[in-house]
Order: structure tokens, then C-alpha cells, then sequence
């Protein structure tokens, strides 16, 4: 199963034209930028979420301030890292390095893009089977999506083998 279509192609195209145009004027150009897609829908056999073994994984940029270093939020090329922070993490130990979306609901609020209560609650109900010790946090802006498959999607991959999880639950920033 190929994770993204047609990706060198993609890839050829984003750098004769988009970062091609950024390394010329260092401005980014989204008219531009050709968005990536997929004509096969994949997927998989369905899971009973009360028998699963749930992780979260947020593109919200959260990061553990005292401990992790901070996402390259300012980095017009992206950051393909991850953060793995254990799932019991007090919310104001969390730090947010993003600046692709507003930060004030997610500061009024955590739970909007880590909603660690809710699914605490959900496994107490036996909603959910089990959630992980820890969840995956990285940065939704990257624009290179050869990079996001290469490099960004193993380290999630590894994350969630290590942690041994069944489903996961994807919250967008």
C-alpha cells in the first residue's frame, strides 16, 4: 500500500515551483503549491475500541517546555520531529510551538487538542479498552510531504508499535 501517490512526481513538481520560487525570494508563494492527492482510499479492518489499545496523536506542536526542545515553529520549510509526552503530563506542563493556528482556545481549553480527560473518561466507561502511557505530539505545517512520508510517519509509526496501540485518535491543530 503506498502512503502517498504519485509522490516523486509531487516532489519534482514542489521543488521546480514552490521552494524554488521560496529559495529565490524567500517568500512562500502558496499559488504555487500543488496539494498532494490521493485517488486509492485506504484503510483497514475496523477495531472494537472497548478491546483496543488507544493512543492520541496531535499536530498541535505540544512539547513538554521544561524537558523537550521546542518545535521549529517559525521554520518556513517545516519540522518533521515528534514529542512524546506521557499521557498523565499535568496540561500546564504543556507548551504549544505552532504558529499556523490560534493558541487561545487551546490555552483556555487543552482538551480541544488534547482531550487526555475525555479519553480517560471514555476508558473508565469501558468505552475505550486502554490508552497508551504516552501520546505523539508534532507540527501540522509541513509542506513537503516527501519529507511528512519519509521522515515524519516512521517516527509515529515507531511511536505507536512502542507503545503497542490499536487505534489511534488523530486531532488536528
Amino acid at each position: 500500500m503506498e502512503t502517498a501517490e504519485n509522490l516523486q512526481e509531487w516532489y519534482n513538481d514542489y521543488t521546480k515551483r514552490w521552494l524554488a520560487e521560496y529559495k529565490n525570494s524567500g517568500k512562500i508563494n502558496w499559488k504555487l503549491y500543488s496539494y498532494l492527492q490521493n485517488e486509492t482510499v485506504t484503510g483497514c479492518s475496523g477495531i472494537n475500541p472497548a478491546d483496543s489499545r488507544l493512543i492520541l496523536i496531535t499536530s498541535a506542536g505540544a512539547y513538554l517546555g521544561s524537558v523537550q526542545p521546542t518545535f521549529d515553529a517559525s521554520n518556513d520549510l517545516g519540522d518533521y520531529s515528534i514529542r512524546e509526552i506521557p499521557f498523565d503530563t499535568p496540561f500546564h506542563d504543556i507548551k504549544y510551538a505552532h504558529e499556523h493556528y490560534n493558541h487561545a482556545a487551546v490555552n483556555e481549553d487543552p482538551q480541544v487538542l488534547l482531550p487526555l480527560k475525555h479519553l480517560k473518561e471514555l476508558r473508565s466507561e469501558g468505552t475505550i479498552g486502554s490508552i497508551t502511557s504516552s501520546f505523539v505530539s508534532f507540527m501540522g505545517y509541513q509542506p513537503d510531504v516527501k519529507r511528512v512520508v519519509e521522515e515524519l510517519i516512521p517516527q509515529i509509526f515507531d511511536a505507536v508499535k512502542k507503545e503497542e496501540a490499536d487505534a489511534a485518535l488523530l486531532v488536528p491543530s
